[in-house]
């Protein structure tokens, strides 16, 4: 009776062992997986932000330079009108320049009166500030998001025992988020072209 018990515990051993392996295994697997999805998922959210960024940005832009542009007609048609006023030189002269510059003047004061189309300018040069600075920072928050994310996965398939199943699932190190050489370089903003 003693060998049939030692048997049967032998036997019980090792279905644990092998049962508590899979389990362990399966486990370990799951949470590989998961954090594969994590740090996938986070590099679609930094494509996400700098796809948002390449939409915006050239609508933001094109919308300020309409504004700069009505903006550069209303003042200097001023601007001429006042030259105009000051190389007159007789009477005649001076009351055509005068004219002109009431014109303009009115057509200034109509503008600002009937905010259509608003000089406004310098608050859309300063939205759009705030729009580069917006993109940029939150392109910036999902690749540290990224970054942290790939950290996690790189450390959890290096690390005894996780990584003996991620080397039996050719699971291999992701690369860190590396910016390129011309990211060195300010990029450069033209609301002339």
């Amino acid at each position: 009776m003693n060998k049939k018990v030692s048997r049967w515990i032998i036997i019980i051993v090792v279905v644990l062992l092998i049962g508590g392996g899979s389990s362990a295994w399966i486990q370990t697997s799951n949470r590989l997986n998961a954090e594969q999805q994590v740090y996938q998922a986070q590099w679609s959210q930094v494509e996400n932000q700098m796809q948002r960024r390449y939409d915006l940005i050239p609508n933001v832009v094109a919308s300020v330079k309409g504004d700069m542009h009505q903006e550069q007609r209303v003042f200097d048609s001023i601007a001429k009108a006042r030259s105009n006023y000051a190389k007159a030189t007789n009477t005649t002269d001076k009351m055509k320049a005068d004219a002109q510059v009431n014109s303009s003047v009115g057509n200034l004061i109509s503008v600002i009166h009937e905010r259509y189309p608003q000089l406004n300018s310098d608050k859309r040069v300063h939205e759009l500030i705030l729009e580069l600075e917006g993109s940029e920072n939150r392109i910036s928050v999902e690749r540290q998001r990224y970054i942290r994310d790939v950290q996690a996965y790189n450390l959890s398939i290096m690390n005894f025992p996780s990584s003996i199943v991620a080397k039996a699932k050719g699971m291999k190190p992701q690369s860190y988020y590396q910016a390129t050489k011309d990211a060195q370089k300010a990029p450069a903003v033209d609301l002339d072209n």
